[in-house]
């Protein structure tokens, strides 16, 4: 990718970065911390002069990087002078040849903890097979227990680098912004950064599929008069019963992100226009008083149902039980006067800046140890009881974390009243497990309302739960299909690993004594021959088996062991190979070797094309791309390039876990037809069935492969597998589909 191009003169360019730096200032020096000018200007043209003549991808000087990490951190997060200075340095000790010790002499301990611990995230090993973005997350929360700042300034950093993602090749976007999507947009919202996971979703989103993203930024732009006029007539109303009661507020109304337009539309297969709540309204009230914050919130509540219907099951109170992020508000959702819902957000200015700024807004606001920042802390030694134990597969390790980065809340209490906050979808053993280790090993059931109920009794919010124990009880392997919480798989895991380890040193020791004595050599070949026969994936697997006497190693094995062992000697190999190898061939010819793979540059893009040989690429079957979707490659451990829509769940993962093995790609036109899944639904009436196989296979020519279709009453439901040569084909009959009398819904199943 063509770098851009700065027809600026030093001179210029010199104006240009002071005046970024000033506009740092200027924001530092408006907000409410201590004004420590001093140290930011020193670490300012420390900074500037170890980057002297390095420039960015796009062509700017690298200085203006760490100046919009600075400012980001200062003005859109709130941290002070010892985060700006250390965002302003963050990269001096990884890219020149300053160290840390450097740092520390001029600045101090603090700031050189900071860039000690931005610099560590930056390399690393995971487990055998290397994946350092894997790696860089468990670093990068690791340092969460020592300052937290270390992750705000990371947040910062990732944000800047996704503004300015545009000068990166195709294949390096894909794999930042998928690991921004997966792992940075979440743990955002899990620190309350709500702006910032906001607008690190919409930039991921806007990089992977740029054509949707316009296209949806468009319409919203047709519709905003429409919206604006629709709004008005929902907000006056309420600004009027608000000024007459007294209230110093601001009324705005708040747009959905384009990416979570975008996922509505594909959750529930509708157009942008079939969209209602594309916006929510906000009230920030002002007040001094945190004590009279909740009654002003009710009474603001109390106004807007005067004025208009509420929603009975979607009104939720933040502000008693705040979320773990510390997000405190009261929303509601209320009948506009169109007759669509509406979602109202009523918050204080201390909540608002809470919610858009997260825990470094506490600093300003904080009292002691309040209720936000212990469940913050407990928060945190969650994320550590995964990195203390981290899973051996790098996938793993990552989907174990979102788990618990995604999870939205439930509240339940203790017996003595004690409040438990818990993922959605919790169940009596993952509370048992937050308790304590021990609670949820010895678990048997629960008391949910004074009601006996099982270990995969799903909890809901305001229940109260009284676990009961036995000592007679022990963990089982089954348990983890039933648990959501990050922590209490971890726990569950660690422990049957500790409860198998006796038994795989007993069945290890069999196994060595049984090759001994049957004069067979304990290698690759052998073992895995045994875990063929007995249908074992690995070793300890194998191991375990034994020790625990489900399986016995027999004599009948003895003479297969041998038999494997000879045909793999080299004269063996030979005077088979010349059995099968054909006569005209010289006697003493080698066998020609198969071609090494061709090797794949992941800077260039991978043409995907189908010749007489086949294709050069295989359909990842977890998605079924066909030619037309946004996807991506990955090369696979064999080589092979394997192809992903970009939106595909396993995909995301792939980017966050393997970054360097991402490459992108284009489709080549070829004559190939691929499998494509459509789903049909709608009212079911004589000879519809008829109608649409006639549309699509005589009208518009194409390949029915197979038909599923069902009529529960008067609904029917059809599933259709189809050969097309691209999305627009499937488009096209989409389309076609919906025009059919009776016909409701028609979409393609990813």
């Amino acid at each position: 990718m063509e770098k851009a191009v700065y027809n600026l003169t030093p001179e210029q360019e010199d104006r240009m970065v002071d005046e970024a730096f000033q506009d740092l200032l200027a924001g530092y020096l408006a907000s409410n911390h201590r004004k420590k000018v001093e140290i930011i200007e020193r670490a300012y043209r420390f900074a500037r002069q170890a980057h002297q003549g390095i420039r960015r991808r796009s062509g700017e000087p690298y200085i203006m990087h760490p100046i919009a990490v600075a400012k980001i951190a200062s003005q859109e997060i709130g941290l002070g002078s010892t985060s700006i200075c250390a965002a302003l340095l963050h990269d001096v000790v990884e890219d020149t040849d300053y160290s840390v010790d450097d740092i520390r002499q001029h600045f101090g301990d603090k700031i050189a903890q900071l860039v000690e611990g931005l610099t560590k995230i930056s390399g690393g090993i995971f487990g055998d097979k290397a994946s350092l973005q894997a790696e860089n997350f468990r670093k990068l929360l690791l340092t969460m227990s020592e300052d937290i700042r270390v992750v705000l300034i990371k947040m910062a950093d990732r944000l800047h680098n996704m503004r300015t993602l545009g000068s990166m090749a195709p294949n390096k976007r894909y794999k930042i912004a998928g690991e921004t999507l997966y792992i940075y947009a979440p743990l955002a919202h899990r620190l309350g950064l709500f702006a910032i996971k906001t607008e690190l979703e919409d930039l991921s989103f806007k990089h992977e599929h740029p054509d949707i993203y316009e296209n949806i930024s468009r319409k919203i732009a047709v519709s905003a008069r429409h919206r604006a006029e629709v709004f008005t007539d929902f907000a006056e109303p309420i600004k009027a019963k608000l000024d007459e009661m007294g209230i110093k507020y601001e009324a705005t109304a708040r747009l959905k992100s384009i990416y979570s337009i975008h996922n509505k539309m594909e959750k529930k297969h509708l157009p942008f226009e079939e969209i209602y709540d594309l916006y929510a309204m906000r009230i920030i009230f002002e007040c001094d008083d945190r004590d009279k914050e909740k009654s002003i919130c009710w009474s603001i509540y109390s106004a807007i149902t005067d004025l208009y219907r509420v929603h009975p099951e979607r009104t939720r109170d933040w502000i008693v039980t705040p979320k773990v992020n510390g997000y405190q508000a009261l929303h509601l959702t209320v009948m506009g006067p169109d007759g669509n819902w509406v979602e109202v957000q009523i918050r204080s200015r201390r909540m608002d800046e809470i919610a858009e700024k997260g825990f470094a807004a506490h600093w300003k606001y904080k009292i002691g140890e309040g209720d936000e920042e212990s469940e913050l802390n407990a928060w945190l030694k969650t994320i550590k009881d995964i990195l203390d134990n981290p899973e051996p597969s790098a996938i793993d390790f990552l989907n174990t974390l979102k788990l618990n980065l995604f999870a939205s809340e439930i509240v339940v209490f203790t017996p003595a009243g004690e409040l438990i906050t818990l993922p959605t979808g919790a169940t009596v053993l993952d509370l048992a497990f937050a308790l304590h280790t021990e609670i949820g090993m010895h678990c048997i059931a629960a008391k949910v309302n004074h009601k006996l109920v099982p270990l995969q009794h799903e909890l809901s919010s305001g229940d109260q739960v009284e676990v009961l124990t036995s000592k007679t009880q022990v963990p089982l392997p089954e348990w983890e299909n039933f648990m959501v919480t990050a922590k209490g798989r971890t726990r569950l895991r660690k422990a049957l690993r500790a409860a198998r380890q006796p038994m795989v040193l007993k069945g290890n020791e069999i196994l060595c004594r049984w090759l001994e004595d049957s004069k067979i050599p304990d290698n690759n070949l052998v073992i895995t021959k045994i875990q063929g026969i007995y249908h074992v994936g690995n070793r300890d697997d194998l191991c375990y088996q034994l020790g625990a006497g489900e399986i016995a190693l027999g004599d009948f094995l003895v003479n297969t062991l041998r038999r494997a062992l000879e045909s793999a000697k080299p004269g063996r190999a030979t005077s088979l190979l010349s059995r099968i190898w054909p006569l005209s061939r010289k006697k003493d010819a080698e066998p020609e070797a198969e071609p090494a793979p061709e090797p794949i540059s992941t800077k260039q893009i991978y043409s995907l094309r189908v010749g007489p040989d086949g294709a050069n690429f295989k359909l990842a079957p977890c998605c079924s791309p066909i030619p037309g979707d946004d996807v991506m490659g990955f090369i696979a451990d064999d080589g092979k390039v394997e192809i992903h829509s970009l939106d595909c769940p396993e995909a995301q993962v792939l980017k966050a876990a393997y970054g360097s093995r991402i490459i992108a790609t284009e489709w080549e036109s070829t004559d190939e037809r691929f499998l494509a899944h459509i789903r049909i639904e709608g009212i079911d009436r004589r000879g519809i069935l008829q109608e649409l196989t006639q549309m699509i296979s005589t009208h518009l020519g194409i390949d029915i492969r197979k038909v599923d279709i069902e009529a529960t009453g008067a609904v029917f439901h059809c599933d259709l597998w189809v050969r097309v040569a691209d999305s627009d084909v499937v488009h096209d009959l989409c389309t076609h589909a919906r025009k059919i009398h009776g016909v409701q819904s028609a979409v393609r199943v990813n």
